[in-house]
């Protein structure tokens, strides 16, 4: 028996652009994975992918007609209970087998097919079954039923569908759109499969307007993407519709000339190509008088409501042509683009009256209306928000730049919600702080008083920049911090997935700034401001301080770890809790300590002391009696920390955390002699006590940098 290619096709109705490539990978790798568990593929059976806006299609190399039969162990029972006390078939297991359709009739070729394995009580009976492989007929059908049911539908559609059975009526199906045709072919052979009230066949249909036939009958599954293409006019693949968009895009722009580069945009592209079946871009214009509207306006519109692609100068500018991905390619397009060029039009000349509107009132005029505008019910309007992000940013500015930088953080701040009330932000969320900056521009705001307003939302994002001044930073942090005390404060904390504050995205933020900017801040006595910027009673979340530390330390590991950290050296480093700025520098320090051959034993012994000093039940001392030092080395280990310690702490002090751990390296040798040759517990508790103080002091000399402890294996 040899294998056959398959192709399996489900033509729909126009599905989600958006959803079209998860819809795609879905349904193909479910699909295949479904026919590999079944054994109906083989070693060299690969998978290939087809979506296009009206079909998802999966097409999988070398399929069996039929898996091999298997061989089964099945566990029956305990030999206790199968076997008599003369090794014969008890009743429980005649009936077992019976059930199992194993004919019993036979008893020592029965017994001889039993297997025994374990020992004593555990000892069990097994027996081997051959398990017919399962047919592509049936196969399919449950691999067809899986991928469809596991499809990350966005939302269900219910439809009425005429049965095709001898009773004349209509049933429901319930699918992401209406179906109208099932294919799948195993080679030339269709294969007898059903879905959605659909009969497979060898047909399906091709572009809406200009496929040369209709139906298209594919032959056999290795012809699918051609006999599309051909009889079709449909680029099957998602990818390589996809690429063929791109090298257009590229091709036109570059017929143009003078430097013109596409604004490419991944997810648009993944968008445009859910849109067409057989790609066709095409260059339009619009009048150059747009241009006076900030670019980030005619781009948003551009792209969000038209899925155009705009076209860039040398210089990055934006310029007054644009692409389009026509999904239709007539002999003449000048219709098509003159259409597209009448659509966006309008759009363009909506942008144009709201930034010319917004203009005849000033920022400083809209600070008033925020007060109208409910920021949470729990926690007031935005005007109440606002006051308390100034006061949280007057604080930061004053810690990190004095007088100067308080007031035009304050400033920036008092401002910098005042874009939600414009007509643009109104008609275009994203683009609340980037309007912002433009009017402060226009009141004749200074660009760092505009840079802080549109930076206050960064980072929007993993990988996104940061502010760009300090002013933008004091802000941002305010911002972020306001929110993040505000939603722990009345126990609105995130949950699982679920995080509809974006508060894990907010913290992620403040440990980018705090950490990249190297910001020599405390983020509990910050945290400490923010809080006391609400009034009495509003914060009812006791331990929301608490809460929302931890929940930061644990952003901060995730963060770190991710980064390429070793979890054990974050774990050293984060568990001490220090100034965010340092942790860069001290991660370093570890890292650099872990290298030194010293390293493991240090980390051990630190990791022995701390459980010696816990177990001990005292609030140790470190302090140390020299006239109670008895053994030669505990002397010795006492001598080498007064002398190490205060060159290790002069290194601390100066930030030079590397230079740090390694003076405390030289530490190794008389710590291992201490553990080898001293008793700790002694029998008399002055010495005990004195030995207990001795480690608590090298204990707290080790452990300013990182809990080296963490390090142990």
């Amino acid at each position: 028996m040899t294998t056959q290619n398959l192709i399996v096709e489900l033509f729909v109705e126009e599905l989600p652009p958006k959803a079209l490539k998860r819809l795609d990978e879905a349904f193909a790798s479910v699909l295949f994975e479904q026919l590999k568990t079944m054994g109906l593929t083989s070693d060299d059976s690969a998978l290939t992918s087809y979506a296009t806006p009206r079909r998802l299609a999966a097409h999988v190399s070398h399929v069996w007609l039929k898996a091999d039969d298997q061989t089964v162990q099945q566990k029956l029972m305990p030999v206790s209970v199968g076997l008599d006390a003369q090794g014969q078939p008890s009743p429980a297991l005649l009936k077992k087998l019976g059930a199992m359709g194993v004919d019993t009739s036979d008893v020592p070729a029965l017994l001889a097919s039993l297997k025994r394995e374990g020992e004593g009580k555990k000892e069990s009976l097994f027996l081997d079954t051959v398990v017919n492989g399962a047919t592509l007929d049936t196969g399919l059908q449950k691999a067809l039923d899986e991928a469809i049911a596991k499809l990350p539908i966005p939302k269900v559609m219910s439809y009425q569908l005429e049965t095709d059975c001898e009773l004349p009526g209509w049933s429901s199906v319930h699918f992401v759109r209406p179906a109208h045709s099932l294919l799948a072919l195993h080679g030339s052979t269709v294969v007898p499969v059903r879905a959605l009230g659909l009969r497979a066949g060898n047909t399906t249909q091709g572009h809406r307007f200009e496929a040369a036939k209709s139906p298209v009958v594919i032959s056999d599954a290795d012809s699918y993407a051609d006999t599309m293409l051909v009889d079709g006019a449909v680029v099957a693949g998602f990818s390589d519709r996809r690429l063929s968009i791109a090298q257009q895009l590229a091709h036109a722009a570059e017929k143009l000339g003078d430097g013109y580069q596409v604004l490419m945009d991944e997810d648009l592209l993944d968008e445009v190509t859910g849109l067409v079946e057989r790609p066709n871009v095409l260059t339009c214009s619009f009048e150059e008088a747009f241009l006076q509207v900030p670019q980030e306006c005619l781009i948003l519109t551009m792209k969000a409501n038209q899925k155009y692609f705009p076209l860039l100068d040398a210089a990055g500018k934006l310029t007054n042509r644009f692409l389009v991905v026509s999904n239709i390619s007539p002999e003449d397009a000048g219709a098509v683009i003159g259409g597209n060029e009448r659509v966006v039009r309008p759009r363009l000349a909506d942008a144009k009256f709201f930034f010319d509107q917004d203009r005849k009132r000033s920022l400083a005029s809209r600070v008033e209306g925020l007060d109208k505008v409910v920021y949470h019910n729990k926690l007031g309007t935005q005007g109440e928000r606002v006051q308390r992000v100034r006061a949280i940013a007057r604080a930061i500015g004053q810690q990190l730049g004095g007088d100067a930088l308080a007031a035009s953080a304050d400033k920036a701040a008092e401002l910098a919600k005042t874009d939600l009330l414009t007509d643009m932000v109104g008609e275009f969320p994203e683009l609340q702080g980037i309007m912002g900056a433009y009017y402060a521009r226009h009141d004749g705001l200074s660009d760092d008083i505009a840079f802080a307003i549109e930076d206050h939302y960064k980072p929007r994002f993993a990988g996104d920049e940061l502010p760009r001044s300090l002013t933008g930073v004091s802000v941002a942090l305010a911002d972020k911090l306001e929110t993040l005390v505000g939603m722990f404060g009345i126990g609105n904390l995130p949950t699982g997935d679920k995080d509809p504050f974006a508060l894990r995205r907010h913290v992620l933020g403040v440990l980018r700034m705090l950490i990249d900017k190297d910001l020599p801040l405390d983020l509990p006595s910050v945290l400490d401001q923010a809080m006391g910027t609400y009034g009495s009673g509003v914060l009812t979340h006791d331990s929301a301080k608490d809460d929302l530390l931890t929940f930061a330390y644990d952003r901060l590991t995730g963060m770190l770890r991710e980064q390429g950290y070793n979890a054990q050296e974050v774990d050293a480093v984060v568990a001490l809790r220090p100034m965010w700025g340092e942790i860069a520098r001290r991660l370093a320090a570890v890292r650099a300590f872990a290298a030194l051959p010293e390293a493991d034993a240090l980390a051990a012994a630190n990791k022995r002391i701390g459980n010696i000093l816990k177990k001990s039940g005292e609030d140790v001392s470190p302090s140390v009696n020299e006239s109670l030092l008895v053994e030669d080395a505990e002397k010795a280990l006492f001598a080498a920390v007064q002398s190490t310690t205060p060159k290790a702490d002069e290194q601390f002090e100066a930030g030079d955390y590397t230079a740090s751990l390694q003076t405390l390296a030289a530490l190794r040798a008389p710590v291992d002699a201490f553990f080898d040759g001293v008793m700790v517990n002694a029998d008399d508790a002055a010495l005990k006590a004195n030995r207990l103080g001795l480690l608590a002091m090298l204990h707290g000399a080790m452990n300013r940098v990182a809990d080296l402890s963490r390090l142990a294996a």
